[in-house]
C-alpha cells in the first residue's frame, strides 16, 4: 500500500498535534526548577510580625509554573504573584503536589481572602473574593499556624509602588 505524500504529511501533522502536548507535560516534570528573584516579605498579624522570603512570580510563564511540581514548601517561604492592576484572579493546583494556603492581596497590602490548605493536584478553581494584585502561596496550614488572617497587612515593595 502506498500513502501519498500529502496524506503522510497529514498523519505526521496529526501525530504531532497530539504527542507534543503529552512531552511538553513530561518534559515540564522532569526539567528543573526555574530559579526566580527572591524577596523578604512581612505580614502584621494580631500576634505581631510573620517574615517570609518569597519568590517572585511576575511574568506570565513564571505565573503559569507557580508552584507546580514543586515537591516541598519549606516553612517561612511562598511565592508571590504579582499583578499591574487590581482585578478578580484565579488559581489552581494542577501538578502541584504539596498543599498551600493562597492569600489574596490587594493594591494596599490588605489580605482580602485566604484559601486554607488546598487539595494538591486538584483542578477546581480558587477565585480571590475581591480585586487584587497580588496572591501570595505558602504551605499549606501556615496561615492557621502562624494567625494569618483577612484583613492583616503584608509588607512588600510591590504593595508601596501600586497602593492608591
Amino acid at each position: 500500500m502506498t500513502i501519498s505524500l500529502a496524506r503522510r504529511s497529514a498523519i505526521a501533522l496529526v501525530l504531532a498535534c497530539c504527542l507534543l502536548p503529552a512531552a511538553a507535560s513530561a518534559q515540564s516534570r522532569g526539567a528543573p526548577q526555574p530559579v526566580l528573584e527572591q524577596e523578604p516579605l512581612t505580614i502584621e498579624t494580631a500576634n505581631g510580625s510573620v517574615d517570609f522570603t518569597v519568590e517572585l512570580a511576575r511574568t506570565p510563564m513564571q505565573q503559569m509554573r507557580g508552584l507546580m511540581f514543586r515537591d516541598e514548601v519549606p516553612p517561612g517561604t511562598g511565592m508571590l504573584f504579582t499583578y499591574d492592576a487590581a482585578r478578580p484572579l484565579s488559581m489552581w493546583m494542577k501538578n502541584t503536589p504539596t498543599s498551600l494556603d493562597m492569600l489574596f492581596i490587594d493594591a494596599d497590602g490588605v489580605i482580602r481572602g485566604i484559601e486554607a490548605e488546598t487539595v494538591p493536584f486538584s483542578e477546581t478553581v480558587i477565585t480571590s473574593p475581591a480585586p487584587v494584585t497580588a496572591v501570595l502561596e505558602i504551605l499549606g496550614g501556615e496561615a492557621e499556624r502562624l494567625g494569618i488572617e483577612p484583613g492583616d497587612r503584608v509588607r512588600h515593595p510591590h504593595f508601596t509602588a501600586h497602593a492608591n
